[in-house]
């Protein structure tokens, strides 16, 4: 486990911009074959670097309880962090929390059950996506709009880094970035361009005032990421600026989403010429904490832990998202600590990726066992 988790590690997967994501991919299936689990690329169509989901599975056609991980971690600050390293228990590198670490402990779960010879009713499906720290829009979202994601599914597990808690219900999201344009001219002759920097201020302006109208717990985050300009001589023709509005489960996701996009609406009326792509979209949902999956996975995690874990809404968006929005249970679980997740110091203990392992086998084994 020690090794696979490393050598993910090795393997840069930043998203933005989705870098060597095959090579993640190609060593996602080197241990699928050695490990002779059956498996298939999935390739998925993108405007940018080529992209591919791996699915591999345990047990006959049927029924499936999927075990659903992303690749793709955040950029790290620096290289060395995508060289893994070993303190006690304790590994550190970019993506050991969030979250490979999580895709070891779902494979070896799965190796277990195989290796077990546990006759299941149905089967364990294991998907490694891409493209989650930026939305799922080329990783699950593709998949779910290909039909590949959860037609036969009686739940899924997520194993993000949960905490120790069970997250069963995410809130809603809706991410943008808007382009505004202008004209360029020298600065000396300002007065002949069009300050497209100006004109996003004025944008984000109105976008404050709406922030200041959402109830507790919603949030809108203006300008995570910024980009205007060329130089500080120039008058800027182009300025872009991300927008990510967070949903709580008690506001109406449609409405909010309209009036996000309303305030870009008004901008136009008013003459400023602003596009908006909406990359990552999607609403808040919930998995009751009392239906069979959820009864099974906090029992297990009682049994190995000795402590029974709580259910709680993730403060972000889950992958969750795209099976409960067809009625199938699913919740997230994993080894890692989300404080450390993305940081320079990420790392996950590697005595919880085994106790994970161990969890997501018995789940699979109290829904799916056949009677003997």
């Amino acid at each position: 486990m020690v090794a696979l988790l490393a050598a993910l590690v090795e393997v840069a997967t930043e998203n933005p911009p989705g870098r060597a994501y095959l090579a993640c991919v190609d060593t996602i299936e080197r241990t699928l074959s050695e490990l002779s689990f059956e498996h298939e690329r999935v390739e998925i169509v993108s405007p940018d670097a080529p992209r591919a989901a791996v699915a591999a599975w345990v047990g006959d056609p049927g029924p499936t309880l999927y075990f659903h991980g992303h690749y793709d971690v955040v950029p790290a600050a620096q290289p060395s962090q995508f060289m893994p390293r070993v303190e006690g228990d304790a590994m550190f590198g970019r993506g050991t929390s969030d979250m490979k670490s999580g895709l070891v402990s779902m494979l070896f779960a799965a190796k277990a059950i195989r290796e077990a010879g546990v006759h299941l009713n149905g089967r364990i499906g294991l998907l490694f996506v891409p493209d989650e720290e930026t939305g799922g829009r080329y990783g699950s979202a593709a998949l779910a709009a290909a039909g590949r994601l959860g037609g036969d599914a009686i739940g899924m597990l997520l194993p993000e880094p949960t905490s120790g808690v069970v997250w069963n219900a995410n809130r809603g999201a809706v991410t943008i970035e808007a382009t505004v344009w202008g004209r360029a001219a020298h600065v000396g002759l300002a007065h002949l361009g069009v300050n497209a920097f100006e004109r996003a201020v004025a944008i984000v302006e109105d976008l404050l005032a709406l922030k200041g109208q959402l109830p507790a717990g919603a949030v809108l985050l203006v300008g995570g990421r910024v980009e205007a300009g060329t130089n500080f001589n120039v008058v800027p023709s182009e300025c872009r600026f991300t927008v990510d509005r967070r949903t709580t489960a008690d506001e109406d996701f449609a409405a909010e989403r309209r009036r996000l996009l309303a305030v870009f609406d008004r901008a136009r009326a008013s003459g400023i010429d602003v596009a908006v792509d909406v990359f990552q979209e999607g609403s808040a949902s919930r998995t009751p904490d009392d239906v069979p999956l959820a009864r099974a996975l906090a029992s297990s995690v009682m049994e190995v832990t000795g402590a029974a874990p709580g259910f709680e809404e993730c403060p972000g968006l889950l992958e969750t998202r795209f099976y409960a929005e067809r009625g199938i249970p699913a919740l997230a679980y994993g080894p890692g600590i989300l404080a450390v997740s993305h940081g320079p110091q990420e790392f996950v203990k590697i005595s919880r990726m085994l106790e994970v392992a161990k969890i997501y086998a018995l789940t699979a084994l109290k829904l799916m066992a056949k009677a003997t």
